[in-house]
């Protein structure tokens, strides 16, 4: 079971995400010292078992052992694939930064508004740019719904744009001018030149995510953009619930910067968007200012609702 747990660190109220377990057998698979050291090396990216076999000098079986016993209890999860000498290798990472034991009473009402962006500083420094006189200065660009662009698809997620604005709408006011367009739109009266760019969904139907993916650390594989995202080093992010957040210079005006907000499907933008909103201090704890940056996100659905509660960090990369 997954619950957020609070501690007070000086002035501030800190906040993690933890896996509570009911069952002390699920601990005593933690508490071994070869498991926890993988856990602690899937921590910091995704790996392939033979890989944390080599790292931490241990027999391929072994590694493959502990692995599965802690995919069984939920300790780790699959994140993507890679592929080693022909063959096709499954990557896996932690799935939370914490983990405990819990019994049956001790609750306590603690009054505090959760996911309150308001005074978020990770949130403002990443949207620096964005703001001018607190007023926000860029444009928001969804997917046109009609078909539409080189393989004539139609958006399904421009409406993910109104849960990213009201984050926004935390952060600075809106101007006199219309600050949300369709790609079809944006892309004919050239608004992409001159301007901050906010670009909503992937480039398989957003044309102006198409325009910029060439230029983002980590991009969409350009000969299929439905077939995942690509990290420099190789890696490959190819599940429906993986989502791109990235931040460049736009590379049409210098002066200017895109965010891009996109997914290999539309979960996957579903899932960035809500990283970078109700998730923001989480995912974006290592941004840098001033640096080109993305990230690969995954959204989970951890109450078995039907809907994105959580929000893992798979893949960083900042320049």
């Amino acid at each position: 079971m997954e619950k957020t747990l609070l501690y007070s660190a000086g002035d501030k109220m800190l906040s993690k995400p933890i896996t509570v377990y009911k069952d002390v057998s699920y601990m005593s698979i933690l508490s071994n010292p070869v498991a926890w050291k993988i856990m602690q090396l899937l921590s910091s990216e995704p790996k392939y078992t033979a890989q944390v076999a080599r790292e931490l000098r241990i027999y391929e079986q072994s590694a493959y052992y502990y692995m599965q016993r802690l995919l069984r209890i939920g300790a780790i999860q699959q994140s993507g694939t890679k592929t080693i000498r022909g063959g096709t290798a499954r990557l896996f990472k932690t799935v939370n930064p914490s983990y405990g034991l819990e019994m049956d009473w001790g609750e306590a009402p603690f009054s505090i508004l959760a996911n309150n962006n308001r005074q978020d500083s990770s949130n403002i420094v990443f949207f620096k740019e964005f703001i001018t006189d607190n007023l926000f200065n860029g444009l928001m660009v969804v997917g046109a719904p009609d078909p539409h662009g080189p393989y004539k698809s139609s958006a399904r997620d421009g409406h993910y744009a109104i849960q990213l604005a009201f984050s926004l709408g935390n952060l600075c006011n809106i101007s006199d001018e219309l600050i949300v367009t369709l790609d079809s739109d944006a892309r004919a009266a050239r608004a992409i030149n001159g301007r901050n760019i906010v670009s909503i969904g992937g480039p398989g139907t957003n044309i102006v995510t198409a325009e910029f993916n060439k230029y983002l650390p980590i991009r969409f594989n350009e000969s299929n953009f439905w077939s995942g995202l690509i990290a420099e080093t190789g890696e490959l992010y190819n599940m429906d619930n993986h989502g791109l957040i990235a931040k460049i210079r736009n590379p049409y005006d210098e002066k200017n910067t895109v965010i891009i907000v996109a997914g290999v499907r539309s979960i996957g933008t579903k899932s960035a968007v809500l990283g970078l909103t109700n998730f923001a201090s989480q995912i974006l704890r290592n941004y840098s200012d001033g640096h080109e940056w993305a990230i690969v996100v995954q959204g989970f659905d951890m109450n078995a609702d039907g809907k994105i509660d959580h929000v893992d960090i798979i893949k960083e990369i900042s320049k």
